[in-house]
């Protein structure tokens, strides 16, 4: 299925695997690769070594393109560019929109950037910069995400930007990828129906609690780190809900202190994150830590599978997925399922135009209808 994506990024499928921490690493982003879509690499939970390391690793095992994804308001973002730059990436994606010098260098350097936004403006303004696609996340989606339908504010950004657009959140199926086709986007990304197959290195019991996950079962809750974050009720969620702001300081705190010994950063390092996160929003200090270490939550159920400790970022599609297939058989599956949609939208019979009826005319008699006509 041919879009201005494949052409763009050079895959056979207009499909994005999403980068996710602790769970888009080396094998489900080969798995994607292999699999004709795009995978992204999730770098935000890699040391800049782990991440040379991780890039090297999937160049070994595929030729086809693939993305590393990046915060934009990290410390050592230059750092990790040029990684992207000298192991030759096809693809940078960004979970914040990036300055306008970041998009030109990695340009320079024959790399297609491609940031996530929640906002049409936002949308606007990267394409200004020179953006050559821009994913568009409604609010459906997991994780940080906006208050915004994706079928509401994707037709927004269509119309608004001339480069190729991606839709997120609420994707999971063919049927869904000739709807955001029908809207004018040039393909879809997706994050839990991915961290949802068999090539996903989440362990078994968590994959196993989003496949119980009824629509009740997400919500959206602002408890974790002061953002909207979309994820599986889980007892951590109740918790942080429930505590209060000395409680929640302490356990920021200490998770704060573990995300820095394997993540590497210095202590000032994390402030000045945390001073990023914060800037433009109303966070009090105990949320500014805990969105700078929220991997720390994410990782202790995404490596460890413990949910009763961790955090579960998913889409509201989660109540909808049912298996665990293999990448290769979802690409199958999504190419197959969106073909029958498209064939079932030709077949569809043709509305009946009603037969143009007598005209008034007053020269001809015959053509003005009479009251018994009425």
């Amino acid at each position: 299925m041919r879009t201005a994506l494949t052409d763009l990024v050079g895959v056979r499928h207009p499909i994005v695997q999403t980068g996710m921490g602790w769970v888009a690493g080396p094998r489900l982003v080969t798995a994607t690769a292999r699999a004709g879509a795009l995978g992204i690499l999730a770098s935000a939970t890699m040391t800049p070594e782990q991440l040379r390391s991780a890039v090297r690793e999937v160049k070994s095992r595929t030729d086809a393109p693939f993305g590393v994804n990046l915060r934009a308001d990290a410390g050592d973002a230059r750092e990790r560019v040029r990684i992207i730059v000298e192991e030759g990436v096809r693809v940078a994606s960004f979970a914040l929109a990036p300055s306008k010098e970041l998009i030109a260098e990695l340009k320079d350097a024959g790399v297609v950037v491609v940031p996530s936004v929640g906002a049409r403006r936002h949308a606007e303004k990267v394409a200004a910069w020179g953006a050559d696609a821009v994913i568009v996340q409604g609010g459906e989606g997991g994780g940080h995400t906006g208050e915004v339908a994706t079928t509401v504010l994707l037709p927004q950004v269509v119309d608004a930007v001339d480069i190729p657009v991606v839709a997120a959140g609420g994707f999971h199926d063919g049927r869904g990828l000739v709807a955001a086709l029908a809207y004018g986007a040039a393909g879809v990304a997706m994050g839990t129906r991915f961290l949802l197959t068999s090539d996903s290195t989440v362990p078994d019991a968590v994959k196993a609690r989003y496949l119980a996950a009824t629509a009740k079962d997400i919500t959206l809750t602002r408890a974790v780190d002061g953002l909207p974050h979309r994820m599986l009720r889980t007892e951590m969620v109740a918790e942080l809900e429930g505590a209060g702001r000395l409680r929640s300081l302490y356990r920021a705190l200490r998770r704060a202190s573990g995300f820095r010994r394997i993540s590497g950063l210095s202590w000032p390092a994390m402030v000045r994150d945390g001073l990023a996160m914060r800037h433009g929003k109303d966070l009090s200090w105990s949320q500014v830590l805990l969105a700078a270490n929220t991997p720390m939550l994410l990782r202790a159920s995404m490596v460890h599978g413990r949910t009763d400790l961790g955090i579960m970022a998913s889409g509201q599609v989660a109540a909808l997925i049912e298996d665990l297939p293999s990448v290769a058989e979802l690409m199958d599956r999504i190419l197959s399922e969106a073909e029958a949609a498209r064939a079932r939208l030709v077949d569809l019979p043709q509305p009946r135009r009603p037969e143009p009826g007598p005209s008034a005319d007053p020269n001809n008699p015959a053509a003005t209808p009479s009251p018994s006509d009425a």
